[in-house]
């Protein structure tokens, strides 16, 4: 269960609501009125538990599983607890997803503003909207109906927020424009000067920085990233892209729609990512590189050249996934054989 001093959770739902809200279907025999009152794990789950499986490697758990109803794929139903009601989808995870929202829905906006935050009197807040103790709204900034705007959070002059937006704790907004339902976490810096200077013997010269950020809907930025506005043309994260903790992305990088990049990745100026691009954890990507859609890299690469949609890429340099893993192997069996010798 969860700790009910951060978490509040709704229901009960029935079987037959929880089947709704996935897009599950119901088990033959499984009782449509079933009253479920939380979502768990396999291993920790019991009477009035829904769960989920979508793994093969916690079949035992699965078998054992003492929860009342199970969100699992076909072609595991017959492994099922023969007491528990099945829910039975293409891709239990996503439903469970679905069903955990329903358990513990975001907490709705209460509106106001605090006598603590300090707002422009040249700024246009929307309807419903909360700003906590500490923020600073500044002139010209136009923020949507339902935003919440985190304690200390500043949003500077003429950034604009669409509508549903939550802007965490100590968030700092510049020289940005964001869409509907944009989620920033604690600690993000958006805007700031990209990291663009002429070299010479005389010194480096700092070149401004005029550029915009532009985050388009249902974007999700994790704490403590950092996304630098573009040079001249504006950096772009793409609709439905959700980004981890911990990531840099430098100026005039444009994002598809829908990328996922994880944690400690970084991304350097001016290079293209295509839409539904995946990025494992530690990746660093050099500048004016293209990647194309649906493209996969592997967690610390190291990518130095552009990529066609579609592949799949890892190492370092980064290379085709099985090139890299055939010389990984190699390179393996060729230092035990010289061990073998020593």
């Amino acid at each position: 269960m969860a700790d009910p001093r951060f978490f509040t959770r709704a229901g009960p739902f029935t079987l037959a609501e929880l089947a709704k809200v996935t897009g599950a279907g119901i088990a033959p025999g499984a009782p449509a009125d079933l009253d479920l009152v939380d979502v768990m794990p396999l291993d920790k789950a019991g009477e009035g538990d829904l769960t989920f499986i979508d793994n093969r490697k916690y079949l035992d758990a699965f078998r054992a599983t003492k929860a009342s109803a199970i969100l699992a794929a076909p072609d595991l139903a017959d492994q099922a607890p023969t007491e528990a009601a099945l829910l039975l989808c293409d891709d239990p995870y996503r439903a469970y997803a679905k069903a955990a929202a329903a358990f513990y829905p975001r907490p709705a906006v209460e509106p106001g503003i605090s006598p603590g935050a300090y707002v422009s009197p040249n700024a246009t807040i929307g309807a419903g909207c909360r700003i906590e103790p500490g923020a600073v709204v500044q002139d010209g900034a136009e923020i949507g109906a339902n935003c919440l705007i985190g304690p200390a959070a500043v949003i500077d002059r003429g950034v604009t927020l669409g509508s549903d937006c939550e802007i965490g704790a100590n968030v700092t907004l510049q020289h940005c424009v964001l869409g509907d339902r944009v989620y920033v976490h604690p600690g993000v810096r958006v805007g700031q000067d990209g990291f663009g200077f002429a070299p010479g013997a005389d010194g480096h010269l700092k070149v401004p920085q005029i550029g915009r950020v532009v985050i388009e809907s249902d974007v999700e930025i994790g704490a403590n990233t950092t996304i630098d506005r573009g040079a001249g043309p504006d950096t772009v994260i793409g609709q439905g892209s959700k980004i981890d903790n911990l990531v840099q992305i430098g100026h005039n990088v444009e994002i598809g729609r829908g990328c996922i990049i994880v944690s400690q990745v970084g991304i350097s100026g001016s290079t293209k990512v295509g839409d539904f691009v995946m990025i494992g954890g530690q990746a660093g990507i050099a500048g004016h590189l293209e990647i194309g859609a649906g493209v996969r890299i592997a967690a610390q690469s190291g990518l130095m050249r552009n990529v066609p949609p579609g592949a799949t890429v890892g190492g370092s340099p980064a290379k085709d996934m099985r090139d890299w893993l055939k010389e990984s192997a190699a390179l393996s069996k060729l230092a035990r054989k010289k061990g073998d010798r020593a």
